[in-house]
């Protein structure tokens, strides 16, 4: 975009209520942001082309700042846009060069405090910057759409570890994988996933498949009839950051969900905040109503633990718990937790003589 260059306490707002105010598709209420990169002529180049280019890099700095604002180029930009380039050059050949890894942060289940399942989060280990943390290049795979490949990379591979810890005796342990929009967009998701189950010999129901609510709430009453083609076979389904997204609850009963993890942000103030203590009372005792699990995430004190198990939350995950872990750290963590588990199944007999 090219524009005359103003001061800074004149700027037009970049949501202006023609384009923030939601507006409906069908029955479904949308909404849009704008990123927006700004080039004045003639201090940023002489011709369309110069021009073109520095806006260009302004707008990629904009979405690097969260997106729905705008950014004036500056000549620091170039480096940011150089960097880019390579990164995204370097993560089109991580998964044939095999740089990517997965870790597993376990989930606790309240009542007995076993682990009952793992999350899969990628990580990518570079050659030079090392390891690369998910939100310094998810985003760019998503963009690009190099999130495809990856993502069925990581269903395979998740899948065909799970089935090995279960054949070492963790019968009971699932596995959750994250779904990007682009996958839960993917016309191909149902034959690859099937494949992908096939092959690992893993059963359906010991994966669960996470879909953040924003995503589903974007696709209306066509996730509805994703979600049920991926019930249809045998796999779980969870929402993922449940109430940070335009949620509506009378779509909630309708989709064929079985778990919803209450974002972090509600977790994060309790006991402190009264507010979100009430709102976590009301999602667990919803959630039972429509027979849903409940999951928090970002569980970091005691005290948050202690309330959850009071509300009768049903898992957990956070720090205070188990930080994600490769996998050789991981699978110490759950021999040891086998064994709690035995020791448990064994109190629970006894008693029950």
């Amino acid at each position: 975009m090219f524009a005359p260059r103003v001061e800074a306490d004149s700027y037009p707002p970049v949501a202006a209520p023609a384009l923030s105010a939601p507006y409906l598709l069908g029955r479904n209420d949308c909404h849009v942001t704008l990123s927006i990169g700004i080039s004045v002529f003639p201090s940023d180049g002489n011709d369309s082309q110069a021009l073109l280019k520095a806006a260009d890099a302004a707008m990629y700095r904009a979405k690097e700042l969260g997106r729905n604002n705008y950014q004036y180029y500056l000549p620091s930009m170039n480096v940011h846009t150089v960097e880019r380039l390579e990164l995204e050059s370097d993560l089109s050949r991580a998964l044939e060069r095999g740089e990517f890894l997965l870790y597993y942060q376990p989930k606790v289940e309240v009542a007995t405090g076993l682990i009952t399942g793992v999350e899969a989060l990628l990580r990518w280990k570079h050659p030079v910057r090392g390891l690369v943390q998910p939100m310094d290049f998810i985003p760019l795979a998503e963009e690009t759409g190099l999130i495809v490949p990856i993502g069925e990379w990581v269903l395979a591979t998740a899948c065909a570890r799970i089935k090995a810890w279960q054949d070492q005796g963790l019968t009971r342990l699932e596995i959750a994988v994250n779904l990007s929009a682009r996958q839960f967009a993917d016309s191909m998701l149902l034959p690859k996933l099937t494949q992908i189950i096939h092959s690992s010999g893993l059963a359906p129901s010991s994966l669960e498949l996470e879909i953040t609510e924003s995503v589903v709430m974007s696709h209306g009453e066509g996730a509805v009839a994703v979600l049920g083609k991926l019930k249809s076979i045998g796999v779980r389904i969870a929402i993922d950051d449940f109430g940070t997204g335009y949620s509506s609850l009378a779509y909630l009963k309708c989709f064929p969900i079985d778990t919803i993890k209450v974002d972090r942000s509600f977790i994060r103030d309790i006991p402190g905040d009264s507010g979100d203590m009430k709102i976590m009372r009301a999602i667990i005792a919803m959630a039972h109503g429509l027979r849903l699990k409940v999951v928090a995430e970002g569980v970091e004190t005691a005290d948050q633990l202690t309330f959850l198990r009071a509300q009768r939350c049903d898992a957990v995950q956070g720090y205070f718990l188990y930080r994600p872990l490769p996998e050789d750290e991981v699978a110490d963590v759950l021999k040891l937790n086998r064994l709690a588990g035995f020791a448990t199944a064994q109190v629970e007999r006894h008693l029950a003589l």
